[in-house]
């Protein structure tokens, strides 16, 4: 019989529904409280979901003493994460955060090491990585047909009118959105930060307080270049939200259009000005288990409650997409090219 994962859920706003409907499409997992400073919210959701057991709360710590959870899954706002994962480490409990990681890098250390200290699993919503194209465009990759990469490519443009406090705040697009972009460029090429000159401004007619647009350029170990581009005021012709894709080898070229659209193409005869190209037939791919968004990596983060597997988007490996949203708003205030340390 596996084990039944008890958990709490801190944060109850508009996200939170997402992880509770993954929650309930999860078998081994049981809501037992439901935690937010206004406790209307927590109930509402209580009401929503059908959790009529589950405990409320305002206070963290209090709840966690009387329901002794196995695990939190962390829906707060990014200032929060720090506070509430070491309150839920100190009390045993393995956590599953809302991305970005931390709100900065010397928060992100400290949730990293807690997490060592406390032999317990620290993982983050990355749920972009759980949709089946990715992982077929990251499937192709691996068979090495257009040769080890040398350059990838993502363009990020549109023009979304949420309102609220992503309009007036500091680096709308690249702290809040493109992590997502970030981390896709890491888990395509298996290739880590190294440096990062970014720009970030925000154009004419835009409906952000500030910098809506960003193009960054990093270098990559493996001596991979990798350059995005993007905005979130850019009305016309937009991408998919998971970006268009380039990447190049040393033997061809693929793309992806985030979607379902794949093309691929290699050398098939060095001659003259340009080679001869040969199109490529693009493979399917069996992701498994790696999908599903919040709900395939809900279901990993619980497999490794269970087992001791860490899931995927560990946050030893997460801080890495982190740290290179942190770079690229330290160049772009900066005007510098950026180390990246983690």
């Amino acid at each position: 019989m596996t084990q039944q994962v008890r958990a709490v859920l801190v944060g109850c706003g508009g996200m939170s529904s997402a992880w509770l409907d993954a929650a309930a499409k999860v078998p081994d997992v049981s809501v037992v409280a439901l935690v937010d400073i206004n406790e209307e919210a927590a109930r509402k959701q209580r009401q929503k979901f059908g959790l009529g057991q589950a405990v409320v709360g305002t206070d963290l710590k209090s709840v966690l003493t009387q329901t002794k959870p196995d695990a939190v899954f962390d829906c707060t706002v990014p200032a929060a994460h720090v506070t509430v994962t070491l309150e839920a480490l100190h009390h045993g409990c393995h956590v599953l955060g809302e991305k970005p990681l931390a709100d900065s890098m010397e928060n992100a250390r400290q949730m990293v090491a807690a997490a060592k200290q406390a032999g317990k699993i620290y993982a983050v919503i990355q749920n972009r990585r759980y949709d089946a194209p990715v992982r077929r465009m990251k499937h192709f990759l691996s068979l090495g047909e257009i040769g080890p990469i040398t350059t990838i490519n993502s363009d990020f443009y549109l023009g979304p009118h949420f309102g609220g406090f992503r309009d007036q705040m500091q680096h709308p697009l690249v702290l809040d959105m493109a992590i997502h972009t970030f981390d896709a460029a890491r888990f395509l090429t298996n290739a880590d930060p190294v440096a990062v000159y970014s720009k970030e401004w925000n154009p004419a007619g835009s409906w952000y307080a500030h910098g809506a647009s960003a193009i960054a350029t990093f270098e990559m170990t493996n001596g991979i270049i990798y350059s995005y581009r993007g905005s979130w005021c850019a009305e016309g012709l937009s991408t998919r939200w998971e970006a268009d894709w380039r990447v190049v080898g040393t033997k061809g070229s693929a793309r992806w259009d985030g979607g379902e659209g794949f093309q691929a193409e290699m050398v098939a005869k060095m001659d003259g000005f340009t080679s001869q190209q040969r199109k490529l037939d693009w493979p399917s791919h069996d992701p498994g288990d790696k999908v599903g968004g919040h709900w395939g990596l809900m279901k990993e983060f619980v497999n490794g409650v269970q087992t001791g597997k860490f899931p995927e988007t560990v946050c030893t490996d997460n801080i890495k997409s982190l740290a290179m949203v942190f770079g690229a708003i330290e160049s772009a205030e900066t005007g510098k090219c950026v180390e990246i340390k983690l």
